[in-house]
């Protein structure tokens, strides 16, 4: 067994993936490439042929693998390395980069809850709505986030709410006006429940944004909770802006 594969929390058929999906992003095994026999990587990454079937499995999933019939396991695709999300740095940018991409929805749970705020967020509002989903880009889930909306915003405009992403839905409604938006991005590791939901290891590097919009009262409007698997984040800076 690899020795970075003995202190992991991460299941070993996720560890074991993930240095496949690598081997694919460097092009050690390039596309149309026959990968390995089952016994063979079993025996190179000491593990079982059931874990093995588990790794591959889950590229399969993500289209970065396919099987040929009596011809073994090929690779198909290589994974979105370059990211597709653009850390935006205004609330007009974040809605248009939204509005291009359209990410599909995949929701998790829905129901009133109230945020954690911090000191300097705002008023909280009397209820929230929370709208717990995951964004996926093609095969890929891009990020997992947690939307807590002021109740009476999303009562405005419910099914928009529930069937697209909320920064631009904001935006569009004329009737909600804007005092303060600001976002924070952290770089940290993924937890078990972003790890599942995402395709990647406990621990995995992930980019976590928080972003909280208030009314001219102070009211918290909106806050979201977003965790992003950390090839799908781009920073771009323009220094002599």
């Amino acid at each position: 067994m690899l020795k970075y594969f003995e202190h992991s929390a991460s299941p070993l058929y996720a560890q074991v993936s993930d240095v496949m999906r690598e081997r694919i992003v460097k092009s050690i095994w390039s596309i149309d490439s026959q990968i390995p026999t089952l016994p063979a990587l079993a025996l190179e990454f000491g593990v079982g042929l059931v874990t093995i079937r588990q790794a591959i499995q889950l590229l399969k999933n993500e289209g970065l693998l396919a099987s040929k019939q009596g011809q073994g396991t090929f690779v198909l695709h290589k994974p979105e390395t370059h990211p597709r999300m653009r850390v935006e740095t205004s609330l007009v940018k974040l809605a248009d980069l939204y509005r291009q991409q359209a990410p599909r929805l995949i929701p998790i749970d829905e129901g009133d809850a109230m945020p954690h705020l911090e000191a300097d967020d705002g008023i909280a509002a009397p209820k929230y709505r929370l709208l717990r989903r995951i964004h996926a880009i093609k095969r890929q889930h891009s990020s997992i986030i947690s939307a807590y909306i002021d109740d009476r915003v999303f009562n405005i405009a419910p099914n928009r709410f529930r069937t697209e992403t909320v920064i631009p839905v904001l935006l569009d409604l004329k009737s909600v006006v804007i005092g303060s938006a600001r976002q924070i991005l952290t770089i940290s590791t993924a937890g078990e429940e972003a790890a599942h939901a995402l395709n990647i290891s406990v621990a995995a590097p992930v980019a976590e944004l928080r972003r909280v919009i208030c009314a001219p009262d102070g009211t918290v409007l909106y806050l979201g909770e977003l965790t992003y698997r950390a090839d799908y984040i781009r920073v771009e800076m323009d220094l002599l802006a």
